[in-house]
Protein backbone atom coordinates (compact mmCIF):
# COMPACT_ATOMS: atom_id res chain seq x y z
CA UNK A 1 0.00 0.00 0.00
CA UNK A 2 2.85 2.42 0.88
CA UNK A 3 4.53 1.78 -2.47
CA UNK A 4 1.23 2.39 -4.27
CA UNK A 5 0.89 5.73 -2.47
CA UNK A 6 4.45 6.66 -3.47
CA UNK A 7 3.60 5.79 -7.08
CA UNK A 8 0.53 8.05 -7.03
CA UNK A 9 2.65 10.89 -5.64
CA UNK A 10 5.15 10.33 -8.47
CA UNK A 11 2.42 10.74 -11.08
CA UNK A 12 1.18 13.94 -9.42
CA UNK A 13 4.54 15.60 -8.77
CA UNK A 14 5.67 18.36 -11.15
CA UNK A 15 8.83 16.33 -11.82
CA UNK A 16 10.39 18.56 -14.49
CA UNK A 17 9.82 21.72 -12.46
CA UNK A 18 11.09 20.16 -9.23
CA UNK A 19 14.19 18.81 -10.99
CA UNK A 20 14.91 22.18 -12.61
CA UNK A 21 14.58 23.96 -9.27
CA UNK A 22 16.89 21.52 -7.47
CA UNK A 23 19.35 21.66 -10.37
CA UNK A 24 19.39 25.47 -10.24
CA UNK A 25 20.02 25.43 -6.49
CA UNK A 26 22.71 22.74 -6.73
CA UNK A 27 24.90 24.82 -9.05
CA UNK A 28 24.70 28.03 -7.00
CA UNK A 29 27.72 29.19 -5.00
CA UNK A 30 26.09 29.97 -1.66
CA UNK A 31 29.10 30.04 0.63
CA UNK A 32 28.38 28.81 4.14
CA UNK A 33 24.84 27.85 3.16
CA UNK A 34 26.27 25.36 0.65
CA UNK A 35 28.67 24.03 3.31
CA UNK A 36 25.84 23.57 5.84
CA UNK A 37 23.70 21.80 3.23
CA UNK A 38 26.51 19.41 2.30
CA UNK A 39 27.29 18.77 5.96
CA UNK A 40 23.62 17.99 6.67
CA UNK A 41 23.44 15.71 3.62
CA UNK A 42 26.53 13.80 4.74
CA UNK A 43 25.07 13.28 8.22
CA UNK A 44 21.63 12.17 7.00
CA UNK A 45 23.00 9.75 4.37
CA UNK A 46 26.20 8.79 6.25
CA UNK A 47 28.50 9.72 3.38
CA UNK A 48 32.10 8.57 3.90
CA UNK A 49 34.12 11.64 2.94
CA UNK A 50 37.42 9.98 3.89
CA UNK A 51 37.33 8.29 0.47
CA UNK A 52 37.00 11.56 -1.45
CA UNK A 53 39.97 13.04 -3.29
CA UNK A 54 39.00 16.26 -1.52
CA UNK A 55 37.72 15.28 1.91
CA UNK A 56 37.22 18.84 3.19
CA UNK A 57 33.55 19.80 2.83
CA UNK A 58 34.50 23.50 2.98
CA UNK A 59 36.33 23.19 -0.35
CA UNK A 60 33.17 22.39 -2.33
CA UNK A 61 31.77 25.62 -3.75
CA UNK A 62 28.48 24.12 -4.99
CA UNK A 63 26.32 21.11 -4.21
CA UNK A 64 27.05 19.82 -7.72
CA UNK A 65 30.78 19.85 -7.01
CA UNK A 66 30.08 17.66 -3.99
CA UNK A 67 27.77 15.27 -5.88
CA UNK A 68 30.34 14.81 -8.64
CA UNK A 69 33.29 14.43 -6.27
CA UNK A 70 36.10 12.12 -7.31
CA UNK A 71 37.62 9.49 -5.04
CA UNK A 72 41.18 8.71 -4.07
CA UNK A 73 42.69 6.24 -6.53
CA UNK A 74 43.16 3.57 -3.87
CA UNK A 75 39.52 3.84 -2.71
CA UNK A 76 38.24 1.72 -5.63
CA UNK A 77 40.80 -0.89 -6.72
CA UNK A 78 40.00 -2.33 -10.14
CA UNK A 79 39.99 -6.12 -10.66
CA UNK A 80 42.95 -6.54 -13.01
CA UNK A 81 42.12 -9.99 -14.43
CA UNK A 82 42.15 -9.45 -18.25
CA UNK A 83 39.14 -11.77 -18.58
CA UNK A 84 37.04 -9.89 -16.01
CA UNK A 85 34.45 -7.14 -16.37
CA UNK A 86 33.97 -4.85 -13.37
CA UNK A 87 31.13 -2.98 -11.68
CA UNK A 88 30.47 0.39 -13.32
CA UNK A 89 29.14 2.18 -10.23
CA UNK A 90 28.67 2.12 -6.49
CA UNK A 91 25.13 1.11 -5.61
CA UNK A 92 22.77 -1.84 -5.38
CA UNK A 93 22.08 -4.49 -8.03
CA UNK A 94 18.39 -4.00 -8.89
CA UNK A 95 18.17 -6.81 -11.46
CA UNK A 96 20.44 -8.79 -13.77
CA UNK A 97 20.31 -11.78 -16.07
CA UNK A 98 19.51 -12.86 -19.61
CA UNK A 99 17.60 -10.67 -22.02
CA UNK A 100 14.79 -13.01 -23.05
CA UNK A 101 14.53 -12.28 -26.77
CA UNK A 102 14.21 -8.51 -26.24
CA UNK A 103 12.64 -8.44 -22.77
CA UNK A 104 14.35 -7.24 -19.57
CA UNK A 105 13.05 -7.49 -16.01
CA UNK A 106 12.45 -4.20 -14.22
CA UNK A 107 11.21 -5.54 -10.87
CA UNK A 108 8.59 -7.95 -9.48
CA UNK A 109 7.21 -9.12 -12.80
CA UNK A 110 7.40 -5.77 -14.60
CA UNK A 111 9.27 -6.17 -17.87
CA UNK A 112 10.27 -3.72 -20.57
CA UNK A 113 11.69 -4.13 -24.06
CA UNK A 114 15.00 -3.37 -25.71
CA UNK A 115 13.06 -1.49 -28.40
CA UNK A 116 11.63 0.94 -25.86
CA UNK A 117 14.85 1.24 -23.83
CA UNK A 118 17.00 1.84 -26.91
CA UNK A 119 14.50 4.20 -28.59
CA UNK A 120 13.85 1.77 -31.48
CA UNK A 121 17.46 1.88 -32.70
CA UNK A 122 17.23 -1.38 -34.64
CA UNK A 123 20.98 -1.98 -34.98
CA UNK A 124 21.46 -1.70 -31.23
CA UNK A 125 18.37 -3.79 -30.48
CA UNK A 126 19.68 -6.57 -32.72
CA UNK A 127 23.12 -6.41 -31.08
CA UNK A 128 21.72 -7.08 -27.60
CA UNK A 129 18.77 -9.38 -28.30
CA UNK A 130 19.15 -12.51 -26.13
CA UNK A 131 22.16 -10.88 -24.47
CA UNK A 132 22.82 -10.02 -20.83
CA UNK A 133 22.03 -7.01 -18.66
CA UNK A 134 22.66 -5.63 -15.19
CA UNK A 135 20.85 -2.72 -13.54
CA UNK A 136 22.70 -0.76 -10.83
CA UNK A 137 20.81 1.72 -8.65
CA UNK A 138 22.77 4.65 -7.19
CA UNK A 139 21.16 5.96 -4.00
CA UNK A 140 21.73 9.56 -2.84
CA UNK A 141 24.42 8.35 -0.39
CA UNK A 142 26.49 6.70 -3.12
CA UNK A 143 29.46 7.98 -5.07
CA UNK A 144 27.85 9.41 -8.22
CA UNK A 145 30.44 8.78 -10.93
CA UNK A 146 30.11 5.99 -13.51
CA UNK A 147 33.11 3.97 -14.72
CA UNK A 148 33.98 1.62 -17.57
CA UNK A 149 33.39 -2.11 -16.96
CA UNK A 150 36.15 -2.91 -19.47
CA UNK A 151 38.38 -1.20 -22.03
CA UNK A 152 36.31 0.08 -24.92
CA UNK A 153 36.05 2.38 -27.93
CA UNK A 154 33.04 4.68 -28.04
CA UNK A 155 30.89 4.23 -31.16
CA UNK A 156 27.78 6.31 -30.57
CA UNK A 157 25.87 8.28 -27.97
CA UNK A 158 22.14 9.05 -27.99
CA UNK A 159 20.17 11.35 -25.72
CA UNK A 160 16.55 10.26 -25.39
CA UNK A 161 14.15 12.78 -23.79
CA UNK A 162 11.55 11.52 -21.35
CA UNK A 163 9.90 11.96 -18.00
CA UNK A 164 11.66 11.93 -14.63
CA UNK A 165 10.12 9.31 -12.37
CA UNK A 166 12.07 8.30 -9.29
CA UNK A 167 14.02 5.07 -9.86
CA UNK A 168 13.98 3.88 -6.25
CA UNK A 169 12.90 0.31 -5.50
CA UNK A 170 9.48 1.53 -4.33
CA UNK A 171 8.67 3.06 -7.72
CA UNK A 172 10.30 0.46 -9.96
CA UNK A 173 8.10 -2.14 -8.27
CA UNK A 174 4.89 -0.18 -8.89
CA UNK A 175 5.28 1.95 -12.05
CA UNK A 176 5.74 0.02 -15.30
CA UNK A 177 8.35 0.77 -17.96
CA UNK A 178 10.17 3.43 -15.92
CA UNK A 179 13.59 3.02 -17.54
CA UNK A 180 12.13 3.36 -21.03
CA UNK A 181 9.96 6.32 -20.03
CA UNK A 182 12.60 8.38 -18.25
CA UNK A 183 15.14 10.52 -20.06
CA UNK A 184 18.41 8.70 -20.65
CA UNK A 185 21.82 8.80 -22.29
CA UNK A 186 22.77 5.67 -24.27
CA UNK A 187 26.49 5.06 -24.82
CA UNK A 188 27.44 2.29 -27.27
CA UNK A 189 30.94 0.80 -27.19
CA UNK A 190 33.06 -1.74 -29.04
CA UNK A 191 34.99 -4.00 -26.66
CA UNK A 192 36.98 -7.23 -26.79
CA UNK A 193 33.92 -8.78 -25.10
CA UNK A 194 31.67 -7.76 -27.98
CA UNK A 195 29.38 -4.72 -28.15
CA UNK A 196 28.46 -3.12 -24.82
CA UNK A 197 26.08 -0.32 -23.91
CA UNK A 198 25.94 1.79 -20.77
CA UNK A 199 22.65 3.62 -20.31
CA UNK A 200 22.50 6.45 -17.79
CA UNK A 201 18.90 6.90 -16.64
CA UNK A 202 17.61 10.29 -15.51
CA UNK A 203 15.27 10.61 -12.52
CA UNK A 204 13.51 13.09 -10.25
CA UNK A 205 15.92 15.77 -8.93
CA UNK A 206 18.84 14.39 -10.97
CA UNK A 207 19.88 17.86 -12.08
CA UNK A 208 22.41 16.75 -14.67
CA UNK A 209 23.87 13.82 -16.61
CA UNK A 210 27.40 14.34 -17.90
CA UNK A 211 29.97 12.36 -19.88
CA UNK A 212 33.73 12.83 -19.92
CA UNK A 213 33.85 13.38 -23.68
CA UNK A 214 30.89 15.78 -24.18
CA UNK A 215 30.37 17.36 -20.77
CA UNK A 216 26.79 18.20 -19.75
CA UNK A 217 24.23 16.30 -21.84
CA UNK A 218 21.15 17.29 -19.87
CA UNK A 219 19.95 19.95 -19.12
CA UNK A 220 18.71 21.55 -21.30
CA UNK A 221 15.58 19.42 -21.58
CA UNK A 222 14.10 20.56 -24.87
CA UNK A 223 12.34 17.29 -25.74
CA UNK A 224 14.55 16.58 -28.76
CA UNK A 225 16.37 13.29 -29.32
CA UNK A 226 20.05 13.87 -30.13
CA UNK A 227 22.83 11.61 -31.38
CA UNK A 228 26.61 11.72 -31.70
CA UNK A 229 28.62 9.37 -33.94
CA UNK A 230 32.26 8.75 -33.08
CA UNK A 231 33.42 6.28 -35.75
CA UNK A 232 32.15 7.53 -39.11
CA UNK A 233 33.66 10.98 -39.11
CA UNK A 234 37.14 11.90 -40.34
CA UNK A 235 37.13 14.90 -37.99
CA UNK A 236 36.67 12.87 -34.79
CA UNK A 237 39.54 10.98 -33.15
CA UNK A 238 38.50 7.58 -31.70
CA UNK A 239 37.53 7.90 -28.04
CA UNK A 240 39.14 5.01 -26.17
CA UNK A 241 38.52 4.40 -22.49
CA UNK A 242 40.33 2.02 -20.18
CA UNK A 243 38.83 -0.49 -17.76
CA UNK A 244 37.79 1.33 -14.60
CA UNK A 245 38.12 4.77 -16.21
CA UNK A 246 35.64 7.49 -15.26
CA UNK A 247 33.08 7.93 -18.08
CA UNK A 248 30.56 10.34 -16.59
CA UNK A 249 28.43 11.27 -13.63
CA UNK A 250 24.99 11.99 -12.23
CA UNK A 251 24.46 15.11 -10.18
CA UNK A 252 22.50 13.11 -7.65
CA UNK A 253 22.07 9.34 -7.87
CA UNK A 254 20.09 7.40 -10.44
CA UNK A 255 20.48 4.11 -12.34
CA UNK A 256 22.92 2.62 -14.84
CA UNK A 257 21.87 -0.25 -17.13
CA UNK A 258 24.74 -2.16 -18.76
CA UNK A 259 24.05 -4.39 -21.77
CA UNK A 260 26.21 -7.16 -23.26
CA UNK A 261 25.75 -9.22 -26.41
CA UNK A 262 24.76 -12.89 -26.46
CA UNK A 263 27.40 -15.55 -25.69
CA UNK A 264 30.20 -13.18 -24.73
CA UNK A 265 30.14 -12.95 -20.93
CA UNK A 266 28.87 -14.78 -17.86
CA UNK A 267 28.04 -13.06 -14.59
CA UNK A 268 29.98 -13.74 -11.40
CA UNK A 269 28.53 -16.61 -9.33
CA UNK A 270 28.46 -14.25 -6.34
CA UNK A 271 26.21 -11.66 -8.00
CA UNK A 272 22.78 -11.28 -6.35
CA UNK A 273 19.77 -8.99 -6.62
CA UNK A 274 19.92 -6.52 -3.73
CA UNK A 275 23.69 -6.83 -3.42
CA UNK A 276 25.63 -3.70 -2.49
CA UNK A 277 28.48 -3.21 -4.98
CA UNK A 278 31.39 -0.89 -5.63
CA UNK A 279 33.24 0.31 -8.70
CA UNK A 280 36.02 -2.09 -9.70
CA UNK A 281 34.62 -5.26 -8.13
CA UNK A 282 34.23 -8.22 -10.46
CA UNK A 283 30.88 -8.23 -12.28
CA UNK A 284 31.39 -10.82 -15.00
CA UNK A 285 34.00 -12.67 -17.03
CA UNK A 286 34.66 -13.69 -20.59
CA UNK A 287 33.05 -16.93 -21.78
Amino acid sequence: MLNQLKAIIQYLLPKQLLTSMIGWLAKRKLGKVTTWMICGFCKVYRVDMSEALCDDINEYKTFNDFFARKLKEEARPIDNDPDSIVMPADGVISEFGHIENSSLLQAKGFTYSLDSLLACQSEMVNAFTNGMYVTTYLAPKNYHRVHMPCAATLREMIYVPGTLFSVSRATTETIPNIFARNERVICLFDTEFGPMAQILIGATIVGSIETEWEGVITPPRDGIMKSWNYVNSDSVEPIKLEKGQDMGCFKLGSTVITLFAKDHITFSDELKVGQTVRVGQKLAERI
